[in-house]
């Protein structure tokens, strides 16, 4: 019932705006430089055995990645995605992260192939009050322009609405006109008060609210990573749920 709530909550949405195709050039040169990132003897054991939960051929597809863009990847991480998008982008393309890059660039300063991968905001003020549920962000200019796509893996969760909403609109000023905003992130219940066993989870409609209110145009959605079995009820570290979140994959544009 939860998926078919969803899904039928987003079509809904997505009938009422007027909805643009995604880049519709070839994806093959992309695909074939993932495969060879996927392969590479960076990686380790762990990440390799989250391709197929992730799936990132499949996303990066669905959001129209090409190898010669200009694309942000925000809060890499330990660089999961890092590792997969500086090699694609690393000929034709620019590639750059952006917030909490600590652990990213200590695994991979020195690393052949990953020197042309470029750190912004530098100066932006993420931080966790003791105690707090949320984190906030300030100071989140990425002071770069003309961006073709940003994107963020699981990580709007984290923020206050205040911190969203100062995130969204860096991010609308850096990217170009019909640049693409790709946003995946833990479903919650739609409209389901805080508790305890969602902090880490968002309500895929009030993303969409948010990030519209920014500017964006909402293109589209897809289910590449919707999990049935996940009942929604749980923290996504609990053992049952772990690996096989439920997650909104969602696409935004700036007109």
């Amino acid at each position: 019932m939860k998926g078919r709530t969803l899904a039928a909550t987003l079509t809904l949405v997505l009938t009422t705006l007027q909805i643009s195709p995604a880049i519709s050039a070839d994806y093959d040169a992309v695909q074939a430089k993932l495969e060879n990132a996927m392969a590479a003897e960076i990686r380790t054991p762990a990440e390799i055995e989250r391709d197929a939960n992730r799936k990132p051929i499949e996303t990066l597809e669905f959001f129209g990645l090409r190898d010669d863009m200009k694309v942000v990847e925000l809060f890499p991480g330990g660089g999961w995605y890092t590792k997969l998008l500086a090699p694609v982008l690393a000929e034709n393309g620019e590639f750059y992260i952006a917030y909490g890059t600590s652990r990213a660039q200590s695994t991979l300063e020195g690393v052949p192939g990953f020197d042309k991968m470029q750190v912004l905001a530098t100066d932006a003020q993420i931080s966790r009050a003791e105690g707090a549920r949320f984190y906030t962000a300030s100071s989140t200019d990425l002071g770069v322009k003309n961006v073709d796509m940003v994107l963020t893996f699981r990580n709007y969760h984290n923020f206050d609405a205040a911190s969203r909403a100062a995130l969204n609109k860096s991010v609308f000023a850096a990217l170009k006109s019909g640049g693409i905003y790709a946003v995946v992130d833990h479903t919650r219940r739609h409209m389901q008060d805080d508790n305890p066993e969602n902090r880490r989870r968002l309500d895929p409609v009030l993303a969409i609210k948010e990030i519209q209110a920014t500017g964006y145009e909402f293109v589209d959605f897809s289910d590449l990573h919707y999990r049935p079995d996940d009942e929604l009820i749980y923290e996504v570290g609990r053992k049952t749920v772990t690996g096989n979140t439920d997650r909104w994959t969602l696409m935004f544009r700036k007109p």
